[in-house]
């Protein structure tokens, strides 16, 4: 214990004495003995006997001509302002007009003032606030920094806040204003959109210039009959076969104006009057949104936005069948299929009636055309079937005896196919029931949700390969869908960002073959890489698979087995293969043409363009 006790006293007694040499030390020295040299007081940019290369920096956030005041205005002022201080050298008056301050983005004179600065061109900024510097305050205190750090640093003056940028006390000050501008910016942001929105709600739309119109006194859209003669050749002759491309070195030839009275035409200007629907006299508002009011950068609205549609607003030079048909040619062309007007065809008969054949590569029609199309070719037998099935007397009772689902068992030997949102892959098995086929038809029937795989020729319109030879054998060849597959899955009301497997059954007798695939019962793969998705209805417990995907299941599977036996579980169209007759498999489906759909007859087409040309040169 004395051992102890005698550790613990020297600890103490050299705490006690580092104590007391650090209270001497920082006793300090007399300050009489110590020479002071002042610091230079922080340099009045007004009153300095330096000189200084000066900036201006104006700017207006719109090109309203009721603006150019304001512009015109700002220069002027700060002109004067330089001219009245005698060290001061103006550089240059930096000015965007039109541009918001919320981003940098085609803000091309402050980038350059910027440029500038770091060339040691400039030691002064003036501007008239730090909304008019930068409604960000993340740039606005970004580029006062950078500048600041430059050597010499370069200040910026803001004279509504009288503030010097170089002064060290200034950067609080400046935070807290540019977060108020930053504040205002967002305020006008959502006050415009909210006007905006109350105005498309009363059918008030904006109408920017537009090729083939102009406008009234009251702003409304009145054909200018010149410039209609031009739009119309543009339709004709993309009906006609013509490209793009080659529309716009047409309209160049023939000394033909654009809106913005340019005498070269490009393809992407012939393209934007071939999709704007105001050419067939309807409106449809908001077809891009702006998710952020700091980058202002625009995106197409997806349903993100309301948008607002209004047929027949004003007159149309263009017909909305030829306008639609359009569309069409636009929208297949992108997939290489180059003035391939689309078809539907529906089969008429057999056991396949009502289904549609699909052609993978085309993406011209929406989901409603689909079921319209299968509709129309109702068979009245199918029309009444009963819901339920019920047993005859003397048979044994299966009344709660569910019919168990062909995923609670092995797949191994079972065909099947699977979809992503651009790709469909067969599994081997189903290529094994169609020995030496290397092309297929695929045909799908919305209402009963059924997917009908047939062999089919080469000469097959709709044809798709689905396998290919690899050492002598047939193996799956992987199907090329962007451009059908964002109908189909809106058809079955998929989620684009799962993958899908469908079980199927194949239906073989004598020479017909067929493979059913129902699009209900199917298994889903959900990316662990969503962390909230929300596939339809299918919101079952989960099984991980591998790393990138989880194993799902529809929700209503959890407390059943299947379809309960006495249901009628399977579509009318598939109790056709139950009957003993002639399936009819093979039937040639036939045109569905949409009745409201009368396009310009490729006759008047050639004759309508011939003389507009005629009259276009005659008016030049």
């Amino acid at each position: 214990m004395s051992l102890l006790m005698k550790e613990s006293e020297e600890r103490s007694s050299n705490i006690d004495e580092q104590k007391a040499r650090i209270r001497q030390r920082y006793k300090g020295i007399d300050p009489e003995e110590l020479e002071v040299i002042p610091a230079l007081p922080p340099e009045d940019i007004f009153k300095t006997e330096k000189k200084l290369r000066v900036a201006v920096y104006a700017r207006v956030s719109t090109d309203d001509p009721r603006q150019t005041s304001s512009y015109e205005l700002q220069k002027n002022h700060y002109q004067d302002v330089v001219n009245k201080n005698p060290n001061w050298i103006l550089v240059e008056i930096y000015a965007d007009e039109g541009i918001s301050g919320t981003s940098l983005q085609h803000r091309d004179a402050f980038k350059k003032m910027i440029e500038d600065c770091e060339a040691g061109k400039i030691d002064l900024i003036i501007t008239k606030s730090v909304s008019r510097f930068a409604r960000n305050v993340v740039d606005c205190i970004r580029y006062v920094r950078e500048l600041s750090s430059l050597r010499p640093p370069v200040g910026v003056f803001f004279e509504t806040e009288h503030l010097n940028t170089l002064d060290p006390k200034s950067e609080m000050i400046l935070s807290f204003m540019s977060t108020l501008a930053q504040e205002e910016s967002h305020t006008k942001s959502e006050i415009m959109n909210s006007s905006i929105e109350m105005r498309f709600r009363r059918g008030i739309f904006l109408t920017p210039p537009l090729l083939g119109y102009d406008q009234d006194e009251n702003g409304d859209l009145v054909i200018n009959p010149h410039e209609a003669k031009i739009v119309q050749l543009i339709f004709y002759m993309y009906l006609n076969g013509s490209s793009a491309q080659q529309i716009a070195d047409s309209l160049t030839e023939l000394g033909c104006k654009t809106k913005k009275n340019n005498d070269v035409w490009s393809s992407s200007t012939v393209l934007q009057i071939l999709q704007n629907e105001r050419h067939c006299g309807d409106v449809l508002a908001r077809k891009t949104w702006t998710p952020s009011y700091l980058d202002h950068k625009s995106r197409k609205n997806n349903q993100d936005r309301n948008q607002y549609r209004k047929v027949g607003h004003h007159e149309a030079i263009i017909s909305r069948d030829d306008f639609i048909a359009v569309q069409k040619l636009i929208t297949n062309a992108k997939y290489g299929n180059k003035e391939i007007l689309p078809e539907l065809h529906v089969i008429q008969e057999g056991s396949l009636s009502g289904f549609i054949s699909i052609n993978p590569r085309w993406s011209g029609f929406k989901a409603r055309d689909y079921f319209e199309a299968s509709q129309s070719v109702l068979k009245p037998a199918n029309m009444n079937t009963p819901d339920t099935i019920t047993a005859s007397a003397g048979s044994f009772d299966l009344r709660d005896y569910e019919v168990a689902r062909g995923q609670f068992f092995s797949s191994v030997g079972r065909i099947s196919v699977s979809f992503s949102y651009k790709q469909i892959s067969f599994n081997k098995d189903a290529i094994r029931k169609f020995p030496n086929t290397k092309f297929v038809e695929m045909l799908i029937h919305p209402s009963s949700k059924l997917l009908a795989i047939r062999p089919c020729s080469s000469e097959t319109k709709n044809k798709v390969q689905w396998s290919r030879l690899k050492d002598g054998q047939p193996i799956p060849k992987p199907i090329s869908g962007a451009a059908f597959l964002p109908t189909l899955y809106e058809i079955f009301k998929w989620d684009k960002k799962c993958k899908y497997r469908i079980i199927g059954v194949a239906h073989q007798k004598d020479n017909e073959n067929v493979l059913i695939f129902n699009m209900d019962d199917t298994e889903i793969r959900i990316p662990t890489s969503t962390n909230d998705v929300s596939c339809s209805d299918n919101n079952a417990p989960d099984t991980i698979s591998d790393s990138k995907s989880v194993l799902a299941y529809p929700a209503d599977w959890m407390n059943s087995f299947g379809n309960n036996y006495y249901t009628q579980s399977q579509a009318p169209e598939l109790t056709e293969f139950t009957a003993d007759k002639n399936w009819q498999t093979a039937s040639e489906s036939k045109p569905y043409k949409e009745p409201e759909l009368q396009t310009t007859p490729k006759e008047t087409i050639i004759q309508n363009i011939k003389n507009i040309i005629t009259e276009i040169k005659g008016d030049t």
